[in-house]
Formats: C-alpha cells, structure tokens, sequence
C-alpha cells in the first residue's frame, strides 16, 4: 500500500547496462536469439540495443571486462534482470527461439502473477523473461494483498500459445 513517502507509482526500470567479455558473442545471443535491434555500436567496445526502436533497453561493453570471467560463486552482483514480454504469445515466441538456439533454461516459473523463464546469458548474467497475468487475474490473500506463488511452468502450453496472436 502506497504511503507518503513511496516513489511515485509509474516509476520504471528504464534499462540495464551489462559487462561482457565479448561484445559479438553477446550481441549473437541477444539479437540473433532474443531478437533485439543495434541501435548504436561503439566500435568493438560497446552496443546499444532495443526492442521496436526505443533508444536502447539494453547496452552492452567491454570497457572493463573484455575477456573477463563471470563473477565467482558466492560473491555480490546481479542475480538477474527481468525483461517483460507483451503477452502470453511472445513469451512462447521467446521459448521457441531457445529451443531453437540450444540455450538451455535453468527455470520456469509460475508466479500466480506472472509466467517466467530463467537462463543465462554467455557471460552467465541470470536473465528472466516474462510476461505479466492481467492484476485482475493475480491471486491474493484473505488480507487482500498479493500471494505470489512459485509453480511448475507447463512448457507446452507455453509453446502451443505461441501460435496464438501476439
């Protein structure tokens, strides 16, 4: 419930900025699998990309990880960045295109709020992708608050919404 001092209610995560050791291989699986847009290349350092043409929701560079290694086990960083699909259909969609690439999930989820799928990208960043449930679908408590679950994903349906209109 918001109160006096919350941020203020269409406040959103504008963008995500990731190190990566190589920018081609990062740019394969984001755009060659994912199916995002360059926006803007900066040389072989650093790329914009974006989803239907916004400046970028995504920027990429190896400013201070080129050839790197992915942080170790047991240290502090990004445990994962979320990207919000539309819908149900394109979030199948997105699941075909794994499948298709060899990338293999380390998770689906249903939340009761959302259905999410979780996998790594090749500099191990963990990387969700979902797509919300309508709130008038979201399951709540007696108190009347949020009561998200974690839940089995069913995979094939998933898929068979795919061919559904995005």
């Amino acid at each position: 419930m918001p109160t006096p001092d919350s941020i203020h209610a269409q406040t959103r995560i504008g963008h995500v900025h990731l190190k990566v050791a190589d920018l081609d291989r990062a740019l394969d699986f984001y755009c060659g699998v994912l199916g995002f847009e360059v926006t803007q290349r900066l040389g072989r350092s650093a790329a914009f990309i974006s989803a239907g043409g916004y400046h970028h929701h995504i920027g990429l560079n190896t400013w201070e990880s080129a050839g790197g290694r992915p942080p170790a086990p047991g240290t502090t960083g990004l445990y994962h960045f979320a990207i919000l699909y539309p819908n149900r259909a394109a979030l199948g969609d997105a699941l075909r295109r794994l499948i298709a690439a060899g990338i293999t999930l380390d998770g689906a989820s249903d939340h009761g709020v959302s259905e999410a799928l979780y996998l790594r990208d090749p500099d191990q960043n963990g990387v969700e992708l979902y797509c919300d449930r309508p709130p008038a679908r979201w399951p709540h408590s007696p108190d009347g608050g949020v009561a998200m679950f974690t839940k089995s994903l069913d995979l094939d349906a998933l898929l068979a919404a795919a061919d559904q209109p995005k």
